[in-house]
């Protein structure tokens, strides 16, 4: 039953409210200093991912290579080239803009290696690649996305170094730091997984206000934005199927299988709302970029974890 709960995952409402409250409530964006308050918090998130980052069961998961290249293959490969061929059926470039951006971006770190130790999968396989993935995203994903930001006028070099103070260089101090402040983060890890959400909504809510007032969303019909939850949930199933498929193939074991399925289609929130700021900003159209990501972070929560619960049953059956 515990897969089931998953389902349930509040945050999934947090974020339904903070577009709600961004639509009735705009106010608090004009008047708090948002862009410092998210520039601090996403650095201190990515501060306490290092201080997480654990040498011990890196070192543990780093013997199966076929496992990590699928795993990194489908994260930064297969995924951006299934979103690039499907292009032309877009008829908001937007909206495919951010299913790109989707694409793009490295695995989901917690989730993934929650998921995949109630599924009893490979957890030291699921933990390594799940923080390589994160640690590869800083540099592909914005590689993947200087295709056709470029021409809209993204200056890349500024770009990298917003990404190297903002993201890159707090890991490397939080993980110089782990040996005397390492052991806090264990033993408060409630409160820092509570502070990454916190930044998550606040981003998120300050996309959306701007969003909302320059009436973003009222160019787009709603046929449209169903039309992109079912792009969303098609991208899913055929990422999970492809998966499945290779790792048949190969005749992984049922633990390596499940660290590939839940490492492999999974795409991190926290990583989708950094990278939104730095790319574009304050722009408006940055909450019609993140809706894709949102949709599917939802989407990804709701299936992988009844998944987790049927794996589970099975292995205890």
């Amino acid at each position: 039953m515990k897969g089931f709960f998953f389902e349930m995952d509040p945050f999934i409402f947090y974020l339904l409210g903070v577009v709600g409250l961004a639509y009735f409530f705009p106010e608090p964006a004009h008047v708090l200093p948002f862009e410092t308050i998210t520039s601090a918090g996403v650095s201190l998130v990515f501060f306490f991912y290092g201080l997480k980052l654990s040498k011990d069961k890196l070192k543990s998961g780093l013997s199966n290579i076929s496992l990590h290249f699928l795993i990194q293959a489908f994260t930064f490969l297969v995924f951006p080239l299934v979103v690039l061929a499907v292009k032309r059926f877009f008829p908001n470039q937007d909206l495919w803009l951010g299913l790109f951006f989707l694409a793009a971006l490295p695995s989901t770190v917690s989730s993934s290696v929650v998921m995949i130790s109630l599924a009893k999968g490979n957890i030291p396989a699921g933990i390594f690649n799940a923080s390589l993935s994160g640690l590869i995203g800083i540099l592909i994903t914005p590689l993947w996305m200087s295709i056709f930001l470029h021409s809209s006028g993204g200056d890349f070099t500024e770009i990298y170094i917003k990404l190297l103070y903002e993201i890159l260089l707090p890991i490397c101090l939080g993980f110089f730091f782990q040996k005397c402040l390492g052991k806090y983060v264990q033993q408060y890890n409630s409160f820092f997984s509570k502070f990454d959400r916190a930044v998550i909504l606040a981003v998120i809510y300050k996309s959306f206000v701007h969003s909302f007032e320059d009436g973003v969303f009222q160019s787009i019909p709603y046929g449209e934005m169903a039309v992109l939850a079912v792009w969303v949930m098609a991208l899913f199933w055929l990422i999970y199927g492809l998966i499945y498929f290779v790792t048949e193939k190969l005749g992984y074991n049922t633990e390596d299988k499940i660290t590939a399925l839940f490492c492999g289609t999974k795409k991190s929130l926290v990583h989708g709302t950094v990278f939104s700021k730095v790319f574009w900003g304050s722009s408006p159209t940055v909450g019609l970029i993140l809706l894709p990501l949102m949709l599917f972070h939802a989407l990804q929560i709701l299936i992988v974890g009844y998944i987790a619960g049927k794996y589970a049953k099975r292995n205890e059956a």
